[in-house]
């Protein structure tokens, strides 16, 4: 049985675009991802489209805050860059040290689960416990045990990694 897509459009689009701007907080995004959910969806054929562009719809948001969290840790790089070259240089081996750093919290963030990950920087990229809630479908009041968890975990990772590296050095 072939969807009307036109109907649904018509008793889904708002609601679907509601649930989006939860999702993004931007109403001109979230309209713009609801048509997206609604192109993808032509060419399908799924049992409950209703539902079917529910989870379209949050996935594009979860792709579209994951954008937004790599736009701004690349502006983060570059006005890190930018500050760096305006001071001294340090020494090469501070350089060095810095850099194994930043490596060793990059394979502990990895070693971490794709929803401790995502809360992790989430937060880190400033958003609050209700935005982090909407971005990653949790509960508002599990933000903070949750977070709490995933430093543990993240914390437990780095430092099996130090002792690994300690013990090649």
């Amino acid at each position: 049985m072939t969807a009307d897509w036109g109907e649904i459009y018509r008793r889904t689009y708002r609601d679907l675009v509601r649930f989006l701007y939860h999702k993004v907080w931007d109403a001109e995004r979230a309209a713009d991802l609801a048509q997206e959910a609604f192109a993808r969806a032509l060419g399908s054929a799924p049992d409950n489209p209703r539902a079917w562009l529910f989870h379209v719809a949050a996935n594009l948001a979860r792709d579209e805050a994951r954008t937004v969290i790599r736009r701004k840790k690349h502006l983060a790089l570059l006005k890190d860059e930018a500050d760096h070259e305006r001071r001294a240089a340090p020494p090469p081996s501070e350089e060095m040290e810095h850099g194994e750093k930043v490596e060793k919290v990059r394979q502990a963030l990895q070693r971490l689960g794709e929803r401790d990950r995502e809360v992790l920087l989430l937060w880190d990229a400033g958003l609050s416990y209700p935005e982090i809630a909407a971005q990653t479908g949790l509960a508002q009041g599990a933000i903070g045990t949750t977070l709490a968890r995933a430093r543990r975990r993240l914390v437990e990772a780095h430092t099996l990694l130090e002792g690994t590296h300690a013990a090649r050095g």
